[in-house]
């Protein structure tokens, strides 16, 4: 049986349910360990029923196997998934409450008997995908290293007259070549002062001399996704920027000094936060430190100052401190990280910060 439907089957005994209904793409792809597309899964101690319509069916059938009982959706899935319960005798049905709208979840219960009981659940599968196994770390290792060709590549073709989107569209076609499925989010390119935005769109802004250009992206390869940052600058460094990009490289490095297992999120977080405060950029670094880092770009954990949880082994994180002064310009540099039981692992390696 796969493992993380066994796990899976310990948590139903343990909430006493009799099944769990998947909608999150990102937790199919993760439970049957193949990407998912337009699909939805109900595991039960008797099996595993895989829902889909006649696009996917065929190639379901080829890569899940018979561990995965295949149903074409005919009508709608909710009516797919009510014959199933009734041919399985189901009465109490797990749904993931932060998947599932509330429409959605209407025509659910239309459709289900009444006596079948539905029960809101919440990051079950979100909460094994924090532990990264070999499969997993090198699919994510791979993106990191295109990733950091990427970066590379964008170092060149970075000049005055060249515009954002221009750069975004160079640097998404040279990562296609090197294997990537496609970019892992919007790639993000800042030059001057769009750079003080920490999520600016990227525009026809032209870079120009003498001004930072901050590059965020990450690649899909194979599902598994990567995230890194990186600020260049053209021309002659000012004396402002030196210093901000000094204090940002340190609280990075700081920060992933004091990285080990069973360190608390909110304990990495305020590393970072307090060295940039104690130079007086405190109110310029809004956002959490870092995030977790797999099949979604943003999942568990959160490198939050108000997030107590211990980092465990397996995890895959970034370290993002970044400085952002209005109308200037702004500083970020992220890393991945891997945390393992020998340390910490930067997948990212020789790229320069």
């Amino acid at each position: 049986m796969n493992p993380r439907i066994k796990k899976i089957h310990g948590l139903l005994k343990e909430k006493k349910l009799d099944a769990f209904f998947v909608s999150s793409a990102h937790n199919i792809s993760y439970l049957t360990e193949s990407i998912s597309r337009d699909s939805f899964l109900l595991v039960s101690k008797d099996g595993c029923v895989y829902f889909t319509d006649s696009r996917y069916t065929a190639e379901a059938r080829g890569v899940l196997g018979r561990s995965f009982k295949i149903e074409k959706i005919v009508d709608s899935i909710f009516r797919s998934l009510a014959l199933a319960c009734k041919r399985e005798n189901l009465t109490n049905i797990g749904f993931e409450e932060a998947h599932l709208s509330y429409a959605a979840f209407k025509k659910m219960r239309k459709e289900l008997p009444e006596s079948l009981r539905l029960v809101p659940t919440r990051d079950l599968v979100e909460t094994l995908r924090q532990k990264k196994n070999a499969n997993e770390l090198a699919r994510i290792k791979k993106a990191v290293g295109i990733t950091v060709a990427a970066f590379r590549y964008a170092e060149k073709i970075l000049k005055p007259g060249i515009r954002e989107l221009e750069v975004a569209a160079e640097v998404e076609r040279f990562i296609r070549y090197q294997g990537a499925l496609c970019a892992a989010f919007d790639i993000i390119v800042a030059s001057g002062p769009n750079s003080s935005y920490p999520h600016h769109i990227t525009s026809h802004r032209k870079l120009r001399n003498n001004e930072p250009v901050l590059i965020d992206m990450g690649v899909d390869y194979e599902g598994y996704k990567s995230d890194l940052t990186r600020t260049f600058f053209l021309g002659r460094i000012t004396p402002l920027y030196r210093r901000v990009y000094a204090i940002v490289l340190q609280a990075n490095q700081l920060a992933i000094e004091s990285l080990k297992i069973r360190a608390r999120a909110s304990e990495i977080d305020n590393v970072a936060r307090g060295f940039i405060a104690g130079h007086g950029f405190g109110e310029f670094f809004g956002h959490t430190l870092g995030h977790g880092v797999g099949l979604e770009v943003h999942e568990a954990p959160r490198i939050s100052g108000k997030d107590s949880a211990p980092l465990t082994s397996g995890m895959v994180f970034t370290i993002e401190p970044g400085i952002y002064l209005p109308g200037k310009f702004g500083v970020r540099i992220e890393d991945m990280i891997f945390l393992t039981e020998k340390g910490v692992e930067i997948p990212s390696g020789s790229l320069d910060k």
